[in-house]
């Protein structure tokens, strides 16, 4: 069993741990009416990592703890700014199967061991509001940090802590530190303990995530394409664990960002070698699939949901809703457990390898390093050029069958389009993005009157089995023609809204 918690903190060089003369009085400082000494615990951490330090690279820790009032396991992963989200499971001798789970896109199954111990004599104190309630803990550690790998080699420090309780508005934390600043008091070097030991205990240093190889020329097509890849890869695996935990949009999240590596690696293969990146689409092809059924289960759910509570009652003849939610219930529990059995796979753990190595040694070729802007915006009319055949195949055909699957592979041409601007952005500017938004809107058109496709062959199949089971057909036939008279619109629309991403206009801009 795990919990969670949210925690937002920074950390500061410390003098002292024994003669705190050096910490200002906080009393006053932006609404801290006192600060309570809470006296001193004593902590020690043992970190895990795999040998090449995958966690550390990527910015989270796993520990087991005693002392303090959160002894346990406890897995911290990074969010945004100062903040990191902490699952915490019970103290055990082994780790949890929980949180080795929730690591394991970092790890990619490599065995996790012990690296370093770490041992903190901490002094805290409370930052109280006029209310008497915990605005922020001031810790102050007297650090005493240990390679468990074989060298015993050993480091010393102190450093401070200012962690905000959980309603606390993030500005205290700019308040605070100003105060700091004021005495002297400036920000720790290290992002972390561990950081710090790994380094100082001669442990090791991981990969930096943004590192670059030297083969990559700076100011480079090959440097545009390869930070995008960088920051995608970096986002997939750090949506695994929310994926695993079934957090909101985190499985609509993951598949999207399967689809743009998909998409650039794709259009970028003047960059990157299409032998190295062809067998990675096609993984990310797999993962997505995986990832749709829960997903398109989803958005069909939200949709089909928001049509019958917007039907006056009298309109509503039998059990509609309930047949609706026994249909969710099972299709929706077969999605989810299809996600979870793919993500413990040997096939994705093979993908993460393959990402990883993508990422740290990327195939480049010769035009990658060439400057971006001709490279980039010549992919980008490739794109177009295909979004462009599809667009004009579908309008030509008449309503029906075959017109629905002709408009859904334009959608995915413009996803395509509008996913190959997104890395150029920075070259081509305006040009790139404006593309985008246009292309976008396509997109969103496209996406509706699929959406209704998929509406319309499930209200059949429902339909089908209420009649069986003797049930009025009434309201079935009426959502039914809600989402034909949907695409409909959608098919009116939709020539207006492609004729704003005119080729005469992208040639020029991306050229200009």
């Amino acid at each position: 069993m795990t919990e969670s918690q949210r925690e937002t903190e920074r950390k500061y060089e410390a003098p002292s741990a024994d003669d705190t003369a050096w910490l200002p009085d906080l009393t006053g400082v932006d609404g801290i009416d006192s600060v309570v000494d809470q006296g001193t615990a004593e902590l020690d951490a043992v970190y895990y990592d795999t040998d090449d330090l995958r966690l550390a690279g990527t910015s989270a820790t796993l520990r087991r703890r005693t002392g303090g009032s959160d002894a346990g396991w406890h897995l911290k992963l990074p969010l945004s700014g100062d903040s990191r989200e902490e699952v915490r499971a019970p103290l055990s001798e082994t780790i949890p199967d929980a949180l080795r789970e929730l690591a394991l896109s970092r790890t990619r199954g490599a065995d996790l061991r012990p690296v370093v111990r770490i041992r903190s004599t901490r002094g805290l104190r409370q930052l109280v509001g006029s209310g008497g309630g915990a605005l922020a803990e001031l810790s102050i550690d007297a650090v005493r940090a240990e390679s468990l790998l074989g060298t015993g080699t050993r480091a010393a420090w102190t450093e401070m802590e200012v962690e905000l309780a959980s309603d606390t508005d993030p500005e205290l934390l700019d308040t605070v530190e100003k105060a700091l600043a004021a005495s002297g008091i400036g920000r720790a070097h290290s992002p972390s303990k561990l950081a710090r030991a790994l380094e100082e205990t001669d442990v090791g240093v991981p990969r930096v995530p943004d590192a670059r190889t030297e083969a990559v020329v700076p100011g480079s097509a090959g440097e545009e394409v390869l930070r995008y890849v960088d920051e995608r890869v970096r986002a997939l695996v750090n949506l695994d664990p929310a994926v695993r935990r079934d957090l909101p949009d985190a499985v609509h999240q993951m598949r999207t960002t399967c689809r743009r590596l998909r998409s650039v690696l794709r259009s970028y293969r003047s960059v990157l070698d299409r032998k190295v990146t062809d067998p990675v689409r096609q993984e990310l092809k797999w993962l997505g699939n995986e990832l749709g059924a829960e997903r398109d289960q989803e958005v069909l759910r939200e949709r089909l949901g928001a049509r019958i509570e917007a039907l006056p009652g009298e309109l509503v003849l039998g059990s509609v809703s309930a047949r609706v939610q026994i249909w969710d219930i099972g299709n929706t529990s077969e999605a989810r457990l299809r996600t979870l059995a793919a993500l413990n796979s040997p096939r994705y753990l093979a993908l993460l390898n393959r990402l990883a190595t993508l990422t740290e040694r990327p195939p480049l070729r010769a035009k990658a390093a060439r400057q971006p802007e001709k490279v980039m915006a010549k992919a980008i009319l490739k794109e177009y050029g295909r979004l462009s055949d599809r667009m004009a195949h579908a309008l030509e055909l008449p309503p029906g069958t075959e017109r629905d699957k002709a408009l859904h592979e334009a959608r995915k041409a413009a996803k395509k389009t509008r996913y190959a601007t997104e890395p150029a952005r920075g070259s081509l500017g305006k040009p790139a993005k404006r593309l985008g938004k246009r292309v976008k809107a396509v997109q969103q058109v496209l996406g509706d009157h699929q959406d209704s496709v998929v509406a319309r062959d499930a209200l059949r199949k429902v339909a089908v089995a209420a009649h069986t089971a003797g049930e009025p057909g009434f309201t079935w036939g009426l959502l039914y023609g809600q989402e034909q008279a949907a695409a409909d619109r959608d098919e009116r629309e939709l020539p207006t809204v492609w004729g704003e991403a005119s080729r005469r206009r992208l040639r020029k801009a991306l050229n200009r």
